[in-house]
């Protein structure tokens, strides 16, 4: 026959092992919705540069060209498509991209950035969260620190320096 203080005590050890389980799993899924925040930020904009790339390797010039925000027939002011194929077009120098590498990546509020090296040439590429246009880099030799990618921190510069003509 059990006495009555063998019991004691049982209720509350199930109830702390519950509490440090709940807190347990809140952690590992505060832990991966960070993690996936971190690794997924940048998704539509590396998308986008896929896109670019994706069309190039087609030959698609002009498709590839829209992702800039301009078309042949209302071409850029300062990007005309003559100069969009001196720059992308078979003779570029920018068409092998099986041996592509991107050599740089730079996280910020309003945009990210990549660098593509063509053998020994290397263009660094723009993409505007806000409108998902590609752009050059205009500060293609800054580097970022992991602690300011962390925080998409661009220091206070202003990067979006396209000029609008509407």
């Amino acid at each position: 026959m059990s006495s009555f203080l063998d019991q004691y005590g049982a209720g509350e050890e199930r109830r702390n092992k519950l509490i440090v389980r709940a807190v347990l799993a809140l952690l590992a899924l505060l832990s991966v919705a960070v993690g996936g925040y971190y690794v997924l930020r940048n998704w539509k904009e590396q998308n986008r540069l896929s896109d670019f790339r994706a069309l190039l390797e087609k030959k698609d010039y002009q498709g590839a060209y829209q992702h800039w925000g301009c078309t042949p027939e209302k071409p850029c002011p300062y990007y005309p498509y003559l100069k969009f194929l001196e720059d992308w077009g078979e003779k570029s120098g920018h068409t092998d991209f099986n041996t592509m590498q991107v050599v740089r990546k730079v996280t910020c509020k309003d945009g990210y950035g990549a660098g593509w090296k063509f053998g020994k040439d290397t263009v660094h590429l723009w993409v505007v969260r806000e409108d998902q246009m590609l752009s050059y880099d205009p500060w293609p030799n800054w580097r970022q620190t992991w602690l300011a990618a962390l925080f998409n921190d661009c220091s206070g510069m202003n990067r979006n320096l396209r000029i609008r003509t509407n």
